[in-house]
């Protein structure tokens, strides 16, 4: 055979071989994304379902509690209590496919203070290093380069300015407001401004919301890495369980 017939025979191999390749890896990645690894949980709301148990990390999960008896008063404390759930939403791109990667975690502490038709203080701290979805090598890089939760082990927001209510609440009545505060996450601290609803079920109460994350405003080392792209920002949700002190 000639020298330029095969060097053209030799270019079709070595074409026809890349492309069968890239066939497999997105094509196995359209599978394992939409088939084997599935839709990511709906963001956190009041009405994301409950099961009976929490496992920690566990994206959706968190605990029916029974509804207390009816309360004549939304007066004084309300810590939040089990169930609770907070974590990331952040939409990422692995070999072409679109994904939405969502990391979350039970552990959580913080309370909240009501005073007539006024909330006039509140607080949540989420522990960071126990945030996991469902792939262990993203979570070793959310751990490690990204969010650096050994340097950075919690999350924090606290209350800056009264939300008020205009009226108390009747139970099971959804309420929605905005929230201003600090918002402390990997060491930087912001001010933050978002919408929150609640509602309360006689002595217990439910509250839901999301923030906006631009990681180069905290300093956060941009996610994308090996195949996978990212945004350049993501999300803050969280759905807190509150009981009546």
């Amino acid at each position: 055979m000639p020298r330029t017939a095969t060097r053209r025979h030799w270019k079709r191999w070595v074409i026809g071989g890349v492309a069968a390749i890239v066939v497999v890896v997105v094509g196995g990645t359209f599978v394992y994304i939409h088939f084997i690894e599935g839709k990511a949980p709906a963001p956190l709301s009041l009405s994301t379902k409950t099961t009976t148990t929490v496992n920690p990390g566990q994206p959706g999960a968190t605990t029916t509690r029974a509804a207390g008896a009816a309360s004549t008063t939304v007066d004084g404390t309300w810590n939040i209590a089990t169930g609770s759930v907070a974590g990331y939403r952040i939409k990422e791109t692995l070999f072409g496919q679109s994904n939405t990667a969502v990391g979350r975690t039970s552990t959580i502490t913080g309370s909240i203070t009501i005073n007539g038709t006024h909330v006039t203080a509140g607080n949540f701290s989420v522990d960071m290093t126990t945030v996991k979805s469902d792939q262990g090598q993203r979570d070793n890089q959310f751990q490690g380069r990204i969010m650096e939760t050994a340097t950075f082990p919690r999350a924090t927001f606290t209350l800056t300015q009264p939300i008020q209510l205009g009226s108390v609440p009747a139970a099971e009545q959804t309420v929605t407001e905005t929230a201003t505060g600090t918002l402390t996450l990997h060491g930087t601290t912001k001010t933050v401004t978002f919408p929150v609803q609640a509602r309360r079920s006689g002595t217990a109460m439910a509250v839901s919301g999301s923030i906006p994350i631009v990681f180069s405003d905290y300093g956060i080392n941009h996610p994308s890495g090996g195949p996978a792209t990212t945004a350049s920002s993501g999300t803050l949700e969280f759905l807190l369980n509150f009981s009546h002190a």
